[in-house]
């Protein structure tokens, strides 16, 4: 009877010993301070969580994380990361508090609908089998040190300086950047008239105006860039404001000197065709086309990083969806303006378009998607 009892007792205490190791503790529950955000006009998005994060105390604790798929969480004004599926980990709160060099802070989970009993936030006392273990989940996060500032101030000065440039060539240059903006244009095929079509392309004025329309493209593609490849730049470079400037200028020059290749390309083809001055009317109706789907880019772009810029991925993957094909069906107005207007044979044009227009883009389209991926 000693012996059951004393075994039954030995049983008990190795139960309480392994359950007290098994078993966070929980030191503070912040899930009662979550913060419903509400609607904002500019720096905030719609449905966010805001919670205020003690770093001083318990600084041998460690938080415990969960958050829902699809959620974009910052600390402060810093992108630390989003979750494509139900996220949980923990981290140490003297790591954290190294991360943010911070004794308080600020964390926001943004996210459409979200609620307060979607997220979690707790301080807890762990065992070392229940750190590893969820410790290798949290390694499915991906963290990001990237400050949404950054491509916030990037973009808005970007903006401003191509603004800019665009109000002193309007006054220098009136007349072709009144023709070059007007969205009638693409319907009543005006470059192909005598009075409406350009008949110059290496001039200052000209080049110029591409040279805009190309910083207004580059700036939409690099902030694309950061939103799909943030991860892959950062092992490149230092995303910085600096660094995006560069890269938004450089790319800005790149792209001249592929549109002054291209412009070149249509001119060797034309000439080969025999379709005699068609490079200048084909040329400058797809410019325009370029110019008014870019505006619309720009616009998304702003909008969603001022306003909603947990959405802001997906915004951009479908405004570039959108390109992609309003450009397409640029191409196939552009035959059938040749056809109907000019009587070209049809075979003719499509051969022509295909090898000036369609393959080109297409293979830019393919290496941007896969950049993009």
């Amino acid at each position: 009877m000693k012996k059951l009892i004393s075994k039954s007792l030995l049983i008990l205490s190795l139960m309480f010993i392994v359950g007290q190791h098994a078993i966070a503790q929980v030191l503070e529950d912040y899930n009662p301070k979550w913060q419903e955000g509400e609607r904002e006009k500019w720096f905030s998005s719609n449905d966010r969580l805001i919670l205020d994060l003690d770093l001083e105390t318990f600084p041998l604790a460690s938080f415990s994380f969960e958050f829902p798929d699809h959620s974009v969480v910052f600390v402060g004004e810093k992108l630390w990361f989003f979750t494509d599926q139900d996220t949980v980990f923990t981290e140490q709160v003297a790591d954290f508090k190294k991360e943010v060099s911070s004794e308080r802070v600020n964390l926001t989970v943004f996210k459409n609908g979200i609620s307060s009993d979607q997220a979690s936030v707790k301080k807890i006392l762990k065992s070392e089998t229940l750190e590893s273990s969820i410790t290798e989940v949290g390694l499915l996060s991906d963290k990001r040190n990237f400050d949404r500032q950054s491509i916030r101030d990037f973009f808005v000065v970007g903006l401003l300086i191509s603004l800019l440039l665009i109000t002193l060539y309007k006054l220098a240059y009136p007349f072709i950047f009144a023709m070059m903006v007007k969205p009638i244009s693409l319907l009543n095929a005006e470059d192909f008239s005598e009075s409406g079509s350009l008949q110059k392309f290496f001039s200052i004025d000209i080049l110029f105006y591409v040279f805009l329309v190309n910083m207004l493209l580059s700036l939409a593609m690099v902030t694309g860039l950061v939103a799909f490849r943030q991860e892959w730049l950062e092992a490149r470079i230092e995303l910085s404001f600096t660094s995006l400037i560069i890269i938004w200028l450089g790319g800005a020059f790149f792209l001249l000197i592929l549109t002054i290749l291209k412009f070149t390309a249509i001119r060797i083809l034309s000439y080969l065709f025999d379709l005699g001055k068609l490079e200048f009317p084909h040329f400058f109706y797809l410019l325009r086309l370029v110019v008014i789907s870019t505006i619309g880019l720009i616009l998304v772009c702003a909008f969603f990083l001022l306003n909603e810029f947990s959405s802001i991925k997906m915004a951009l993957e479908l405004s570039f969806t959108g390109f992609f094909w309003i450009y397409i069906l640029g191409i196939l107005a552009l035959f059938l303006i040749m056809v109907n207007r000019l009587g070209f044979k049809k075979y003719h044009l499509f051969t022509y378009l295909c090898i000036a227009e369609l393959v080109p883009f297409l293979i830019l389209a393919k290496l941007v998607l896969d950049l993009g991926h």
